[in-house]
Order: C-alpha cells, then structure tokens, then sequence
C-alpha cells in the first residue's frame, strides 16, 4: 500500500478499499451529520454490507479504469475521501468529489488532496478536462473550486433532488492547459 503526505500536519491520502470497510462505516458514522447536508454518501453507507459495498463499487471502477477512491487519514484516522467519481479516458473527462468530517474543516486539506488528483489526472493520465459540480449552498466546496484555479461553468438550476427538495448544482472545470499553467506559476 502507499500514502501520499498531503503536508507536514500528519495528513495523508491513500487507497480506500473494501478491506477498509468497518473503518469507513466508522467515519460514516462520526462525519454523518456534517456530511450529509451536502453529500448523499451518509444515506447510503448505514451499516458495514453498505460501507463494503459502496467500497467494492468503487474497487470496480478502478479495475475497468471508469473511477478511483481515496480515504484522507489525519494521525491515523480516516477523516474524510475524494474521489474520480467519473473518469472516461477516451474522452480525457473526468470529475472529482469530496467529503470530510466537521473536525477537520477549515485546514485545506481536500483542496490538497484534489490537487494530487488533478496533477495525476492531467499529468500521467492525459486528461483534458476536470468537473467539480457542488450544491449552489455548499460554499464550503465551491471554495475549494475558487482555490483549485476552476472556472465556473454553469448553475444547473433545481437539477438535484436531494431528500424531497430540489437544489440548484455548480459546475466547475479546469483544463489541462490552464492547470499546467497554474501549476507552472505555483512552481515559481
């Protein structure tokens, strides 16, 4: 197994797997509350067959290459994930997601590890574009987007149904070239 440190602060990004499963449902567990106002994953990991589901789905994912799924550990701990949600190579599109639990906001830990994906994605997979689609409240990730050098595309109104109620999503994009530039000028 590998860990990516994401900065001195004991932060780290690897693998998650469906060998993490009890492990998962226990974050699930803490993040809950915190999570699920934006994201839907809570509603749908509630016990350890679901954690090891929704992890095995993304194992297959990774196995035909259509998507990828990273914990966020702090000290050990797993504290939150980012994720390929969509990834088509014969496209060169993919699109990234996120959560975390309430106790490590505000750190910038997600715009790190989304940075390791994006450099990846752009520079060992050849990929042209990169979404981030967000709930139009969700200002905590939309930031992330601003930070990461994204342009926003649209406001898809209503498009999300999400428990009985219809919100509005962003969505956000970088292309390669302007990521290699952003990255070239971050170099400097």
């Amino acid at each position: 197994m590998f860990a990516i440190p994401l900065g001195d602060d004991g932060v780290e990004l690897r693998p998650l797997e469906p060998w993490n499963a009890e492990e998962f449902l226990a974050h699930m567990d803490r993040g809950r509350e915190h999570i699920g106002r934006f994201v839907e994953l809570p509603d749908h990991v509630t016990d350890l067959a679901s954690a090891r589901a929704f992890l095995q789905r993304y194992a297959d994912k990774t196995a035909v290459d259509a998507g990828r799924l990273y914990g966020i550990w702090a000290d050990g701990t797993l504290v939150g994930g980012v994720m390929f949600r969509l990834f088509d190579t014969a496209a060169g599109n993919c699109e990234v997601g996120c959560w975390l639990e309430a106790t490590m906001v505000g750190r910038g830990i997600v715009t790190r590890a989304i940075r390791v994906l994006l450099d990846w994605a752009f520079g060992v997979r050849g990929m042209h574009r990169v979404d981030w689609v967000a709930g139009a409240g969700n200002t905590a990730s939309l930031n992330v987007a601003r930070r990461l050098g994204m342009t926003r595309d649209a406001v898809l109104r209503e498009s999300y149904l999400y428990r009985g109620v219809r919100h509005d999503e962003e969505v956000w994009s970088v292309l390669a070239p302007d990521w290699h530039k952003l990255r070239g000028a971050s170099a400097r």
